[in-house]
Parts: C-alpha cells; structure tokens; sequence
C-alpha cells in the first residue's frame, strides 16, 4: 500500500512532519477512476455512491491534533482516543453524507443507512489488509441519545437521538501502522474533478506536526459553577426512587444530574480532549462535533465491539473513589469487591447484559468474578462478558439490542425508563449514550457516553449519575456523583 507524502510544493525532508500531505499519484490515479465510475453509477442507479481510497500515513502523527487544527468553523469533527490499547486513534473530519434516526427505531435505522450505502461502494481493500488497524477504510462515526426522543432540549441542538457521519476525511492508528482515508458520497450532479480536487483541499489541510493545545492552568478568571438543580433535588430523587425498589416496582434505577461551568470565553474542545486523554490513558476518550456544539468526554464503559461474529462487552456498576495513598487505593477496592450493594449492582446488569445476548447468541460468556478498573480519580467493579453471534447482526444493532444496560438506565427498564426523567427532571441529550464507529463490513465499538461535558460556547454542561438500590443512602449517592464530576470539573475550572 502507498504512504501519504509530503507535498511536492512544501518539500520536507525524509522522516519529517510539518508540511501538507497529497496523494501518491498512483492513489490519485485509482480514487480519481473510482470517482468517475461512482458518478457515473449514481446517474444510472439514481442513488448516492461511495468512493473512497486508503493509504498509509507516518504514525508518528498526532492523528486528533492534526483533525482538530484543519477543522473549518461548518466542520463536524470526530476524535475517539484509547491510549493504553496499543494507541488506539480514529479521527476523523468533514461530512460527505449524514445519517439521522429518532425515536425506538433509531438504531436499526442507523444500521440500514449505513448498509445501503455500504453494499455498493467503489473503494480499495484498506480494511482487509492484515497490518491496517481497526477503524480504518471509510467508517461511520457517532451515536444516540440516551433516550429516543433525547436531545430536544437547546443546548443539544445540531445532535440528532441518532446520527452517524461518513466522514470526508478519516486518520487511524493502533501502534506502528496508520492509515488515511479519503470518501466521497456522490449523486451524479458534480463533476468528478471537483469531486476529486475538494478530497485533496482536505488532505492538504492536514499538518502532521499539529500540536493539541492545552488550558491555562492560572487563568485570569475562574469559571462559575453553578447546578442545574440544588443538590437537595438529587437527594429526593434518591429517596424515592429507593421507595419505589422496596415496595417491589424495580430493582435498580440510575439517577443523574446536571452541573454547569460558565467561563468568560468560549471553552476549547481541542483543550479539553488533550486533558482528557493524558488523564484517562485506559478510558475511551471521546470528541463529537458540529459547527454549535462539541460533546466530549473520557468513559470507562465499552457498551459493544463486533470482529464478525465475536462480540465483547463489559458489565460495569458499583463505584468507589481513589486514593493517593496506594495502601489506602487497593483497601477501597477490597471494600468494593465485597460490598454487598456494590456487588447486587453488578449482578443485575451482568444478568441483563447475558438475557439480551443469549437469543442472538451461539453462546455468551461471563467472568466468574467482577474486577477492579481503576481510572485517575475512581475505581468500579466490572465484568468482561464475550459472545459468539448465531447469525449476522450490525455493531449498530447490538448496541441498540444492550443499550440501555442497568449500568446507565434500570432493571426492569419498562418500570426505569418513565421514572428516570421524573425524578431527574433534565434532558440527558447524548449523556450515557452509546457513541463510536462502524465500518463498511459492520464491525466496529462503541462506548458509553460517560465522565462527560456537552462545550456550547462559554457553557459547559457536565453530567454524572449513579445506580441506585435497596440499601442506596442519598447522601452517599450525591457524593459518588460529585467524585464522578471531578473527572472533568478541574479540567474546566
């Protein structure tokens, strides 16, 4: 496979980054055929086609900081970062078409979209190449909303309850192989030159020497911070829904709240990511953006991966804090592997998760005990679960298959899911939400919208919930929120 190149009209020397990059001619040669022959296609078809073309990149390359510096004020932009696995890097710029679903349907709707437009694409082999890392070749990038009408509060604006992105240009890594990929989704109405020269405008504003920026950690001015809600508002909500599980009507019910940081200018989601990755190594580290808004965030939860039929996903429930003190840090985690709260937390969503699974499923396996994850300033309890599928189903349809888990939603979910807003009384919009990638074969990961903030100009909204049962205590319950929101609370303040 041919490498991406300096540009000839900004010569670098060898091995340096910094200068444009362009397309080897024999790339060019291929993707300009490939665009001719989608056009001509699309006029005969009368439908969109896909052309695209891979190629490798240096690896050295700061994948999300190059994204994040080429971005253009209309651009979305999507970054999703795993350090600790091998460098994991999927980021991706522009928009060559958009999928949008609502309500209970959204995921299977999602996952059509995204197989018709895969089915007939003209494209290389990118992804079939054995040293190629995951998410490379044209991908899908998004998520959903935490409900199915979530979003419709403003600030959620522009971040449809179902919307993935084929982006125009996408950057993946995993330890020394990168990969760049160039896509286009053309109707028949646009001549393939500017089809051809618009993906190398997009290439050539990519700077591999790009660096991320980072907050100023003495400001002039520190932010305000104020709650959406009083605490005391967390507290009742706790109370009741404590209520309701005595009296029988549920077992479990995750409650969250909303705290807001209000700077004196517009927060910077390039910042923002840089911070978040550097402190969260092991975490899936996430960036969503539109031209309004960018969603951001560091979870610890993978909600699904697909490898054709080999499925992976981790219960997760039951929380504790950290300590400096290493002694101290490993005495909370025994408490917490033995909690009998914490313990009846797990259960009930490693049951749900092996339910759900079971019937697609040739066989599902869980973990006989849950472990210990620890992240910068939390630890909880978690359970790998792996699967074998019985027949083919999207990464897209398993997620809406799991989602939501007991770990985010409720056990019974047909008595949670009209408690939950009731008793929280906000909009989660894309807040506990899966979010991730998919690829033309169907495989792909997406994680649980966790530890996160929604960046609206000088606003950042930041979420946290906690799973609530029998033996919960109000108090207890606010202050696991408030140490879930010092995930991102320095970083903002």
């Amino acid at each position: 496979m041919a490498r991406v190149t300096a540009s000839a009209a900004v010569p670098a020397p060898a091995g340096a980054v910094g200068s444009a990059l362009s397309l080897p001619e024999s790339v060019r040669s291929a993707l300009e055929g490939r665009v001719e022959r989608a056009v001509r296609r699309a006029r005969r078809e009368r439908r969109p086609i896909v052309a695209s073309a891979s190629v490798r990149l240096e690896p050295a390359v700061d994948l999300s900081a190059a994204v994040l510096r080429a971005r253009r004020p209309g651009d979305r932009f999507h970054c999703l970062e795993q350090p600790e696995r091998d460098g994991f890097t999927l980021a991706t710029l522009g928009c060559a078409i958009a999928i949008e679903g609502r309500g209970e349907e959204r995921f299977g709707e999602a996952a059509s979209a995204c197989r018709r437009l895969s089915s007939a694409a003209e494209r290389d082999d990118a992804a079939q190449d054995p040293l190629a890392p995951p998410a490379s070749g044209p991908v899908f990038v998004g998520g959903f909303a935490f409900a199915p009408g979530g979003g419709s509060a403003p600030e959620w604006a522009s971040l449809a309850p179902g919307q993935f992105v084929l982006p125009e240009l996408s950057l993946a890594r995993e330890g020394g192989e990168a990969r760049a990929t160039l896509t286009a989704v053309v109707d028949g109405d646009e001549a393939p030159e500017a089809v051809l020269e618009r993906l190398e405008r997009r290439l050539a504003s990519i700077d591999p020497g790009a660096e991320m920026p980072l907050y100023d950690p003495d400001p002039v001015s520190s932010p305000r911070i104020a709650t959406a809600a009083p605490p005391e508002h967390y507290e009742a909500a706790v109370a009741r829904a404590v209520e309701r599980i005595r009296a029988g009507d549920l077992e479990k019910v995750v409650l969250a709240r909303e705290v807001r940081v209000h700077a004196r200018e517009d927060h910077d989601p390039a910042a923002l990511f840089a911070s978040l990755r550097a402190a969260f190594p092991s975490c899936y580290c996430f960036l969503v953006g539109t031209p309004e808004l960018a969603f951001a965030g560091a979870s610890p939860e993978l909600l699904v991966r697909r490898e054709g039929a080999r499925v992976q996903t981790v219960a997760l429930a039951g929380t504790t804090r950290r300590s400096a003190d290493p002694a101290v840090d490993r005495h909370l985690g025994e408490q917490l592997l033995h909690s009998p709260k914490d313990r009846e937390e797990q259960a009930i969503v490693t049951r749900r998760i092996e339910r759900r699974l079971a019937p697609v499923s040739v066989w599902v396996a869980a973990a006989e005990e849950p472990v210990i994850v620890r992240v910068q300033n939390v630890q909880h309890l978690a359970t790998p679960i792996r699967a074998q599928l019985a027949r083919p189903r999207s990464v897209l349809e398993l997620a809406g298959l799991l989602h939501p888990t007991p770990a985010v939603g409720g056990e019974p979910w047909e008595h949670a899911k009209g408690l939950i807003p009731a008793l929280e009384g906000l909009d989660r919009g894309w807040y506990a939400g899966p979010v991730g990638w998919t690829n033309f074969a169907e495989d792909g990961e997406l994680c649980v919208a966790l530890r996160c903030a929604l960046l609206r100009g000088p606003v950042a909204h930041l979420y946290a919930g906690d799973g609530i049962v029998r033996d919960s205590a109000p108090d207890e319950e606010l202050a696991e929120t408030e140490a879930k929101l010092g995930a991102l609370l320095p970083l903002l303040s």
